[in-house]
């Protein structure tokens, strides 16, 4: 079009120059001028039909972005499944509407993300999430750690730490991490002592002093609280205590909340790792870390459950 005006604009230009004294420098300039009119009115509203295009564009991306987003998240009865119901308002708010499928144990919640039965789950801690992967051969991922919850041993036949009968049985769990961590707390308390280093790789083959010849029980997590009349003593994750009915209170020694524990074995919110940098899994984690939260952990479970910022 444009080519067109400039060919039309040239032949004025031209036929003035070859016309006789009758054409004049005025006809010339209003030529021009219409023709110059002509084409930025063209090109004006050429304009605006591509500005109108642009904003239409961004207007259907922006209502796009802001659909609201449905996930399924995996979560053991408490606290986080209790945990992520008080979340629900606010994740709406946000745009995230969630379905809760609670299990009752450690292992259905990872793979069921890795099939992408789950878009997430919240129920584990960093440490049991990477021997989980490796043994596995799973790819789910943290995105957030959302609280702490102490490490306990609560009575069972016997509730006095400072006399234990010889041969006492101790139930520990007995997936790598969370056993590891058992060990640990029970060597914290002067019950056994344990190889130098083994850390949060420690199982009851590294146990080097044992002065009151307790026997250690390896159960399964979830099972503990079921059958702690048949034990001495038994070291329970803090949400398998809850959700059976004990309080923190309850507890016979708990592990320091300021220690190293209290990082490594906050609870996380883990998702494909496909997922990992989503906007939902972003949004997700920041509502369950919020103030409101927060809270609401610390009004409800009182020091058995705790933030972590």
């Amino acid at each position: 079009m444009k080519k067109k005006i400039t060919l039309a604009l040239a032949l004025v230009l031209a036929t003035a120059s070859l016309a006789a004294c009758g054409s004049s420098n005025t006809a010339t300039t209003a030529a021009a001028t219409e023709a110059a009119k002509t084409e930025a009115s063209q090109g004006t509203e050429a304009a605006k039909t591509e500005a109108a295009a642009e904003t239409k564009a961004e207007e259907s991306a922006a209502e796009t972005a802001s659909e609201p987003v449905t996930i399924k998240i995996g979560a053991t009865p408490s606290p986080h499944a209790e945990i992520l119901e008080q979340a629900k308002d606010a994740l709406q708010a946000a745009g995230i509407n969630i379905e809760i499928v609670v299990y009752n144990d450690y292992v259905q919640p990872n793979l069921a993300v890795d099939q992408g039965e789950l878009q997430a789950n919240y129920f584990q801690h960093q440490p049991y999430l990477d021997d989980f992967n490796k043994e596995n051969n799973t790819h789910v991922t943290s995105v957030g750690a959302v609280h702490y919850e102490p490490f306990g041993i609560y009575a069972g036949k016997s509730n006095d730490l400072s006399n234990i009968q010889d041969g006492a049985q101790i139930a520990v769990p007995n997936d790598t991490t969370n056993e590891a961590r058992a060990l640990q707390l029970l060597q914290a308390n002067g019950i056994i002592t344990l190889k130098d280093g083994v850390g949060l790789t420690a199982t009851k083959q590294d146990i080097t002093e044992n002065p009151h010849n307790v026997e250690i029980l390896e159960v399964e997590a979830a099972q503990i609280p079921r059958s702690i009349e048949s034990v001495d003593f038994a070291c329970m994750n803090g949400n398998y205590a809850i959700d059976a009915g004990f309080k923190p209170s309850d507890a016979l020694k708990q592990e320091d909340a300021s220690s190293e524990a209290a990082q490594t074995f906050a609870n996380v919110v883990a998702v494909a790792d496909s997922d990992a940098d989503s906007d939902w899994a972003k949004k997700l984690v920041e509502v369950l870390q919020s103030d409101e939260i927060a809270n609401y952990i610390n009004s409800t479970y009182e020091g058995g459950v705790i933030p972590i910022k």
